[in-house]
């Protein structure tokens, strides 16, 4: 089994190309099944996720196509600047022989149930296992079958599987959300853009994977307003067709590498980047006294070899604090000047990281949802388990600010949602490198 191995201390400083969002790639291949079109997507991140996908999308009889790094200019979506290489994905789903998931695929990543909406929308049926993915929390699918339901699905479950259908179609409905869900958002968008009628989604996430979502869809054909905000409203149309889209840059991976510039006191330029997609993470950083600022080719991330200043911080849907950087402002609040209050309000078993990081010297105190973290002189190398994907990472982070050796252990989470984070990282004067097991 591979591992990382982190010799500490090295201030970062250069540049990091941010790649496709792995959030946004997932429902976007998804809804390669709306059509019998091909759907091309661009600046496709090479991760673990994106292969379970379309293994998965495979054995629907989805033909997918993988024409390997691009270097077109501009995407098309909305960001003014081309970002991170990555592949071009075409996918054709001409010849839909399934329409179950079966519990192999879909229990290796929750985004599985992505397929679910889709299916339905267009085939009248789909039978999907539970799904599976990081242990950090129940993250349970009942708004996604809710809002079936309200669009006329007939849904069961049994056996471990949902099986939904509508062999008469889906029909528009007003659909509220008791609470913010990006997958169900994500389920619902795809599955009214077919339905009969006029669909509309109240408080709906408002994520940029979910606007970026929204975006190919209407390349696509789809008739959605509301696009970014808590109410969208999708009028059906018969069929979709062919479209060609760009994937948005991925706002984790860059507040991951801003991250990085500021626990070592670096400099580093993320390319690609537009500043508006981590509007809270650049604000959280300056308030701990890290400079972040747009440059003509992204955004500039530089400590001025300053030790960070604690700062609290809440998790929330976006605009919010993502809860998919805790860990990782975590690590940076473990070498910081003063205290941090750190509390996560989206899934209830994300400080999985915490006995890790202490492991390292770190001093956190977990209170139900919050944890209280003491900054520390400095982390100390240590042996580490990875329990999730950012917690996976935040170690990493640690490792990078750590006196001597660190090294990160069952790094398969890790390449779910990093590409090349070794290279990229070495790239920018890091000691550390992969070890094959």
């Amino acid at each position: 089994m591979d591992k990382l191995r982190i010799v500490g201390g090295k201030r970062l400083s250069g540049e990091i190309p941010i790649g496709g969002a792995k959030n946004a790639a997932l429902p976007l291949m998804a809804a390669s099944l709306l059509t019998d079109q091909e759907l091309t997507l661009r600046h496709v991140p090479r991760l673990a996720d994106i292969d379970t996908m379309t293994n998965l999308l495979v054995q629907h009889g989805v033909t997918v196509t993988l024409v390997g790094a691009n270097g077109k200019n501009g995407n098309g979506n909305g960001h003014k600047r081309s970002h991170g290489g990555g592949m071009t994905m075409r996918l054709k789903a001409d010849d839909v022989g399934s329409t179950v998931a079966p519990y192999d695929l879909v229990r290796k990543m929750r985004a599985s149930v992505l397929v679910l909406g889709p299916l339905v929308a267009r085939h009248g049926e789909a039978k999907v296992s539970l799904p599976g993915g990081c242990a950090i929390g129940t993250r349970p699918i009942d708004l996604h079958l809710k809002g079936l339901q309200e669009l006329g699905a007939e849904v069961v479950l049994e056996s471990g599987y949902v099986t939904a259908r509508a062999p008469k179609g889906l029909t528009g409905a007003r659909v509220v959300f008791p609470q913010v869900s990006v997958g169900a958002t994500e389920n619902l968008l795809m599955a009214a853009s077919l339905a009969r009628g006029e669909t509309v989604l109240v408080n709906a996430a408002r994520e940029p994977e979910v606007a970026d979502l929204a975006r190919c869809l209407v390349a696509m054909g789809a008739q959605i307003e509301g696009i970014g905000t808590d109410q969208i409203t999708v009028r059906g149309v018969e069929r979709l067709h062919a479209a060609e889209h760009a994937i948005v840059p991925d706002r984790i991976e860059a507040g991951t590498y801003a991250i990085a510039a500021a626990i070592t006191g670096g400099d580093i330029e993320l390319l690609g980047l537009d500043l508006d997609l981590m509007e809270a993470p650049a604000k959280t950083l300056s308030d701990a006294g890290v400079a972040v600022s747009s440059t003509d080719r992204g955004v500039r991330v530089t400590s001025g070899n300053r030790r960070a200043t604690g700062v609290d911080v809440m998790t929330e849907p976006f605009p919010g604090f993502p809860t998919d950087l805790q860990a990782q402002m975590m690590a940076l609040m473990c070498v910081a000047d003063g205290a941090a209050m750190i509390t996560e309000t989206i899934f209830e078993n994300r400080f999985m990281h915490v006995p890790e990081l202490c492991r390292m010297g770190a001093n956190i105190n977990v209170h139900g949802s919050s944890a209280m973290v003491r900054g520390v002189g400095s982390l100390t190398g240590a042996p580490v388990m990875a329990t999730d994907l950012r917690a996976s990472v935040s170690l990493v982070l640690a490792g990078l600010a750590a006196q001597g050796e660190t090294t990160v252990n069952r790094i398969y989470h890790l390449d779910r949602g990093y590409e090349r984070v070794e290279e990229k990282l070495a790239a920018c004067g890091a000691d550390i490198e992969r070890v094959r097991g």
